[in-house]
This record gives C-alpha cells, structure tokens and sequence, in this order.
C-alpha cells in the first residue's frame, strides 16, 4: 500500500496544478499563454516539473488588498454576541413595533365602530319606514 502512496501523490500535484490553470482568469497567468501552461502540465506532470512550474511562476499570487489576511482581520475585529434583551437596538425595534400595531389596531376599531354605526342607521332607518 505505501509504495502507491508517491505515485498518488504525484498524481493529486498533477491534477491540482491542473484544475488550478484551468480555472484561473487569464490576467492572472504569467509568462506563457494559459493554453501553453496547460500543456506543460499535462506534458511533464509525471515527473512534476510541469505542476511545479505553474504553482511556482505560472500565476500571479497576490497577497489580500487590505495589508492583512482575513483570519487576521478577524482576530482584531471580533464580535460579541449580545442578547436580544441586552440589545438596545433591537428593543427600540420592538417598542417601534409595537406603536405601530397599537396605531393599526386603533385605526382599525375606529373604522369597526364606525361602520357598526352605519349598520345601526341602516336597520334604525330601514324600521321606521316599515
């Protein structure tokens, strides 16, 4: 079993360096054209010379824009959880919620009392002419 163990790793550098040319934009390849990169993969994979030179000088590799990686940047800028009943913003929320169904549900027992009031003159009015 260990003795297929190089020969896969070989093959695994070899399809990585692979799908790694095939999917990256051709801005970021550098020296050669990305048609000629794949064939030098394809062509000296087995004795890795092909993967090696793409992953060492075939594509540009750029650090991130803003000076630092992002588990640094995590690092620095940590968040801590806060409880909703902790949490004055959403507190404010729920008490803006709730003025606004309070307001709507007024509106709507004014227009309930209103058109039971209309009921009332309609059947009031309806009896007096009978």
């Amino acid at each position: 079993m260990l003795r297929y163990l190089p020969f896969l790793l070989v093959l695994a550098l070899w399809i990585y360096a692979f799908i790694d040319c095939l999917n990256t934009p051709e801005e970021q390849v550098r020296g050669l054209p990305k048609v000629v990169w794949v064939i030098i993969i394809l062509l000296f994979g087995e004795v890795l010379v092909g993967p090696i030179a793409w992953l060492v000088a075939g594509r540009t590799r750029r650090g991130p824009a803003g000076g630092s990686t992002p588990s640094e940047w995590h690092r620095n800028h940590r968040a801590e959880f806060v409880a909703p009943d902790d949490n004055p913003e959403f507190l404010q929320s729920l008490k803006a919620e709730s003025k606004k169904d309070e307001a709507l549900l007024k509106d709507w027992e004014a227009d309930l009392r209103r058109r039971e009031e209309e009921l009332r003159r309609r059947e009031s009015g309806e009896d007096s002419k009978d």
